[in-house]
């Protein structure tokens, strides 16, 4: 992988960790969640008059992605709603590259050495340590279980971004059309449902989705355009250095306590993102 493209995955995880520490901050996951996809629907409105359209062989990718980002924005809400940060985070970043990597050899003809499958396998027992240990217990099954889901969704849209930015001729035209149209029906269904809470939500917490919504067209913005230059099975495993950078937040700024094993858990599955890189 190029330095750039390295770089770029790395600041992008930093940053996704950090829209995510935002949400999980707030009273109320599920309207923080749709402030922050919000701010990135208004921000990719005032910009898209301003680029190219994406190419027409993009759209049925674009507009299946639009659709997923839709439903991840809702799990990401339900799994913070239902358990801590610290569990619900690398459950959803980490076992999305094990997806990813085992779909890419047949849809996208990516093959992936022994190196890659050896640091996809440290992934996955980071993974299972996590989804299998005292975090199944309680309240925190159910955030187990909308994590895992979420997981799939994840390996779902970026299987289709690999190939939907590469035939857009735009990286940053496609981003911004994908967040504009999840994110519109978000609010729209939100102000139908709850209007004059969101309101109030959103006067008191606009910070939080202007600042998320540039937080995370910036990270996946920088993610598409690395696969643009990289295996999209590599982009993904690397993108989830953002599970260390989410649990240390955690720690720091929502004083989640961060018990050995969900610790140790996280080293793993950074370690395996590691070795998949090499």
């Amino acid at each position: 992988m190029q330095t750039e493209a390295l770089l770029a995955v790395l600041v992008g995880a930093i940053l996704h960790a950090g829209w995510n520490t935002a949400v999980k901050s707030g009273s109320d996951k599920r309207l923080d969640t749709t402030l922050v996809a919000g701010g990135a629907a208004a921000i990719a409105a005032l910009s898209l008059p301003w680029l190219d359209a994406p190419a027409t062989a993009s759209l049925p990718y674009l507009a299946s992605s639009a659709g997923l980002q839709l439903l991840y924005f809702r799990l990401v809400a339900a799994a913070y709603q239902a358990g801590d940060m610290s569990h619900a985070y690398p459950l959803m970043r980490g076992a999305a590259p094990l997806l990813v990597a085992a779909a890419s050899g047949a849809l996208l003809g990516e093959t992936l050495s022994p190196t890659a499958w050896a640091g996809t396998l440290l992934v996955c027992g980071g993974v299972l340590t996590l989804a299998l240990g005292r975090g199944m217990a309680g309240a925190n099954r159910a955030a187990t279980l909308f994590s895992l889901g979420n997981a799939a969704v994840i390996a779902a849209y970026t299987l289709i971004d690999g190939v939907g930015v590469r035939l857009s001729g735009s990286a940053p035209a496609y981003t911004l059309w994908v967040f504009l149209l999840s994110g519109l029906p978000l609010v729209a269904g939100t102000l139908l449902r709850q209007p004059q809470a969101f309101r109030r939500h959103a006067a008191a917490r606009w910070p939080v989705g202007l600042g998320g919504g540039i937080c995370i067209l910036a990270s996946y913005g920088l993610a598409l355009w690395a696969m643009t230059r990289a295996p999209v099975a590599t982009v993904a495993a690397l993108r989830e250095s953002s599970i260390l950078f989410g649990m240390l937040f955690a720690a720091l700024f929502l004083k989640e306590s961060i018990r050995w094993t969900r610790a140790l858990s996280g080293l793993v599955i950074a370690l395996g993102a590691a070795v998949v890189r090499l």
